[in-house]
């Protein structure tokens, strides 16, 4: 009786049967997966993972710069002023200053996962399409 109780109050806290999703408030854009590691009153720190052809769209941030850590497979990291490319890989990283407009995808075959940390500062989302 014990392990069913357990079994089903697991259910309650993962009705996708294993996937965490968890966000820190909606977000404008869908991907696979973003699961809050640490939140505070002015860092933000979350797992992504994007499935190929998935993509964070054109946008900036006012305060808070973004450092990306890769942890599987590759993610794209793409800035406008100054007009760069980055390919992150397992083990790499890349930053992204405030308040430059950038976009994050995933060109590749397989998904991908990295580690954002935002801070310090009030977060904020600006779309820039």
């Amino acid at each position: 009786m014990r392990a069913s109780r357990r079994a089903r109050d697991r259910k309650k806290r993962d009705p996708l049967g294993g996937k965490q999703v968890s966000q820190a408030r909606p977000q404008p854009y869908k991907v696979r997966d973003i699961h809050v590691v640490a939140k505070g009153a002015d860092v933000l720190v979350r797992e992504y993972t994007l499935d190929p052809g998935e993509e964070i769209p054109w946008h900036r941030h006012s305060e808070v710069s973004d450092y990306y850590y890769g942890l599987e497979g590759t993610v794209v990291i793409e800035t406008r002023n100054p007009p760069a490319r980055h390919e992150i890989g397992v083990g790499e990283r890349a930053t992204v200053t405030p308040p430059t407009v950038h976009h994050i995808s995933n060109p590749g075959a397989r998904p991908c996962r990295f580690l954002l940390v935002q801070g310090v500062g009030k977060y904020d989302f600006v779309r820039t399409d």
